[in-house]
């Protein structure tokens, strides 16, 4: 179930009802008061505003009773969730006022001039002298948007903003969205070039697959600044995290696991591209029409590429075929394909990663009497496996060591300084994964970031710290 957050600003009079019936009808719908605040007081009448949660498919039925009550006068009713979006939820904030006109001489003209024939004479200097040393660009289509699908550009705006917003608050990151009015490869690789000069790095986020692929690896050959598509890279970067410390608790290695991964699209790919870098030797990728196997032709270029690496399993089947056995189930797919009894035929002491949104592969009352350790993408259950855990810290060491690209290596260091922040007195089956809200996430990946861009050649710059 989902749950909203009401304000329902309503007049009581008190002749003909009292609070005690609005109350009555809220919770018989299965709502949940958390507050009520006197607007207006009065003898006759008064004016309060009700603050309940309530599960999406109820909400209109309790307004509806509420408005059908004697006594009772609807004035308003806000959705918390709006709220917060009303105007938008990002804003650009100078870092300096500008009070007389010797201020102003030094930020524009004539004093900008200066500064603008500096960068002209050494382009470098943009990363000490503009925003580029710090920025990013939030870049979608709205043709993947997590759980809506392809809802267009204006559509998707609020979750890119929701993306700038986390980008500055966990990793002082500036980041800004872009949501681009077009679903041409070509169009969107020659647009994003076209206002590169002035981020320091690109976010590519929710353009469907298989364009992600070629719009991604294009503009990272392209470009001299990181590209990153998070819902890929993202996404594997955790799951892996999360699956380092599942086998801690289960004791097993990486190498001697048998891993089946469920859903081969964007995230799936690139979490089977980094299962195979961590050392996992027994890997079977299953999408609708069954298991990717070794040695086998497919149209699709990512499927191609892992139907080549050993690796692979060589024997074809179905999900239920596949998952017989294994040590390791990660779903990237729909809800609903799996049940308890497929769970156990899995090996001793399994690991489920069910991240199908919003309703996971396998339900998890369903799975967790029968599993060791179990993770899903939402936050109503332990081992959230999200994103947010990532490209924060990503970036920020990206940008501070101004890689050139974002590699496999520096994408491995961020997964294991995820999965090193939960010592080792705190792992256990419901914590192999630290809170989104952790302040030593961001730093410690950006940390590892920059050493492994370093090792890697692909720093441009050595930050202080690791002279």
């Amino acid at each position: 179930m989902s749950y909203n957050s009401l304000i329902v600003r309503l007049e009581l009079n008190h002749a003909r009802a009292s609070f005690g019936d609005v109350a009555s009808v809220i919770s018989a719908a299965g709502g949940d008061i958390t507050s009520i605040d006197v607007i207006r007081p009065g003898q006759e009448t008064s004016v309060r505003d009700i603050t309940f949660h309530i599960d999406d498919s109820q909400e209109s039925q309790v307004i509806d009773s509420l408005k059908a009550m004697d006594g009772i006068r609807i004035v308003n009713v806000s959705d918390r969730t709006f709220l917060v979006h009303l105007g938008g939820k990002i804003s650009i904030q100078p870092n300096l006022p500008v009070k007389n006109r010797d201020e102003l001489s030094r930020v524009y003209t004539p004093g900008v001039a200066r500064v603008c024939t500096a960068i002209h004479e050494q382009p470098d200097k943009a990363y000490s002298l503009t925003i580029k040393r710090n920025t990013v660009a939030v870049v979608s289509d709205g043709t993947a948007v997590l759980g809506l699908g392809d809802i267009g550009p204006h559509a998707a705006a609020p979750v890119m903003e929701g993306k700038a917003m986390l980008f500055k608050q966990l990793a002082n990151v500036d980041a800004f969205p872009i949501c681009l009015d077009t679903t041409d490869t070509e169009e969107i690789i020659r647009t994003v070039k076209a206002i590169s000069p002035i981020f320091g790095g690109i976010n590519l986020e929710d353009i469907s697959s298989p364009r992600c692929f070629e719009i991604e690896t294009r503009l990272a050959e392209e470009l001299d600044i990181p590209v990153f598509h998070d819902d890929q890279h993202g996404t594997a970067v955790v799951v892996v995290a999360g699956l380092i410390n599942a086998l801690k608790v289960v004791g097993k290695r990486m190498e001697e696991i048998r891993v089946v991964v469920n859903g081969i699209g964007a995230a799936g790919v690139s979490i089977c591209k980094m299962l195979l870098a961590s050392g996992v030797r027994e890997l079977v990728p299953v999408d609708r029409d069954g298991v990717i196997v070794r040695g086998g032709t497919y149209p699709h270029p990512m499927w191609q590429w892992l139907a080549e690496q050993p690796q692979v399993q060589a024997e074809p089947g179905t999900l239920q075929d596949a998952i017989r056995g294994a040590d390791v189930f990660i779903g990237v797919s729909r809800g609903g394909l799996l049940n308890a009894d497929h769970i156990q035929t899995m090996a001793p002491d399994r690991i489920v990663f069910a991240m199908a949104n919003p309703k996971p592969e396998i339900e998890p009352q369903e799975a967790l009497p029968h599993v060791r350790v179990f993770a899903t993408g939402r936050s109503d259950y332990p081992n959230q496996i999200n994103n947010v855990l990532a490209f924060p810290g990503i970036f920020r060491g990206a940008l501070d060591c101004r890689a050139r690209r974002i590699n496999e290596p520096m994408k491995l260091a961020a997964a294991r300084a995820i999965a090193a922040v939960v010592s080792a007195s705190e792992l256990e089956e419901q914590y192999i994964i630290p809170s989104i809200f952790n302040d030593q996430v961001a730093s410690k990946v950006a940390h590892a970031v920059i050493e492994a861009a370093i090792l890697t050649g692909t720093a441009r710059r050595t930050p202080p710290d690791f002279r």
